[in-house]
């Protein structure tokens, strides 16, 4: 055979041998190869953004893996900021941010993206010399794990929880004293996360949390729900989406809360539609939401679902706790939060109330002064 002859065979055979190997290839995801282990806080990918990404510098977005509702280990994303100049000789105090209601499906707000926006409350803690570490919560960001267990208070908590752990891994310059903040759903999710960190062993140093118009007792208005229930008014019917929101990640998350014996033909599709390509959830101002609804939501086992499922804790807390709440609030209606500050002080919890007389999540004066001296104070 000649020369010629015998590198073309081997030719053929190598390339025999490769498309062979290409055949077996599995394409895996990106977070599985990253990051075998699947343990909280483990670091799957982290990115460098440039500078002026939410309109500050020194700004990286991380993937990591968390638990989702059920304590099943899922990645998600957080962004963090860390000061500019040399880091204290404790390290940059860290503020975990937990974000406000921002949608119910993959890509809704999360906080990690390249179109995330400046945020007052983030901006305010970095200026003031604090890193701050802001996850994307379950189902939010660039993962698709199933439709945001919105209000869920345990995912709410772990994903905040598992974001500080990974940021520290990342980078030895935060300190082990941390806080936490956030408006709204984060107001919720800061207090869940103040709770849970003391159960989670981190050996870390938790300083407090500020909640400012937190998400509460919501849980304790559902079950009065039921086919009874007329079209309203505006601004009432806005609610409709929120309380759709927590069916469905409710639904996702608790099986024996029974969630579809509750609903109509129309009410499923409803649930369905929540997360399942847009961002919102479905709402008809027109509707009555009681034609959802096939039973009342006070029998049976929903009832008890949702309180597992969102309500906040208001005893067992370690550090002090800030809330800033607006009387005219009308997302969270002042009634509701009225009730949690009577129930934290009922249980001698350490809490300070600062009132405002704006609408949901506005900041007066007064309120920021109370929340810049809270963080001193807490870190000092």
């Amino acid at each position: 055979m000649s020369t010629t002859k015998r590198v073309r065979n081997w030719a053929r055979g190598l390339l025999a041998m490769v498309a062979a190997m290409a055949a077996t290839v599995v394409i895996v995801p990106a977070a599985a190869v990253a990051a075998p282990s699947t343990a909280p806080g483990t670091v799957i990918d982290s990115t460098a953004r440039p500078d002026g990404w939410r309109g500050l510098s020194n700004g990286r977005a991380l993937d990591y893996w968390t638990r989702d509702a059920r304590g099943k280990p899922v990645p998600t994303g957080a962004a963090m900021f860390v000061p500019s100049g040399t880091a204290p000789r404790a390290g940059w105090p860290v503020v975990a941010f937990t974000h406000g209601t921002s949608g119910y499906g993959t890509g809704c707000g999360g906080q990690s993206g390249l179109d995330a926006q400046p945020s007052d409350f983030i901006t305010r803690l970095v200026t003031a010399g604090y890193a701050v570490v802001a996850t994307d919560y379950v189902g939010l960001g660039r993962f698709d794990t199933g439709v945001h267990p919105y209000l869920n208070t345990r995912s709410e908590a772990t994903a905040t929880i598992d974001a500080v752990r990974a940021a520290r891994s990342l980078d030895p310059s935060l300190s082990k004293r941390w806080a936490v903040v956030g408006p709204s759903q984060g107001g919720q999710a800061a207090l869940a996360t103040a709770h849970r960190q003391r159960s989670e062993h981190l050996g870390l140093d938790f300083r407090g949390t500020v909640a400012i118009d937190p998400e509460s007792d919501v849980e304790k208005i559902m079950p009065f729900l039921g086919p009874y229930v007329p079209a309203v008014p505006a601004p009432i019917n806005k609610t409709y989406g929120f309380l759709l929101a927590v069916l469905a990640g409710l639904r996702q998350s608790d099986p024996a809360a029974a969630v579809d014996s509750y609903l109509t033909p129309l009410g499923r599709a409803l649930v369905d539609g929540v997360g399942n390509g847009t961002c919102g959830a479905p709402n008809d101002p027109a509707m009555a939401l009681g034609s959802a609804f096939a039973k009342p939501l006070g029998v049976g086992p929903l009832s008890p679902a949702l309180n597992r499922y969102m309500a906040v804790p208001t005893s067992g807390y370690d550090a002090p706790i800030l809330l800033l709440l607006n009387t005219l609030d009308t997302t969270v209606p002042s009634p509701l939060h009225a009730k949690l500050a009577a129930d934290l002080a009922l249980n001698r919890v350490d809490y300070r109330m600062v009132l405002g007389n704006g609408s949901h999540t506005d900041m007066n004066a007064q309120q920021w002064a109370a929340f810049d001296d809270f963080f001193t104070r807490a870190f000092r």
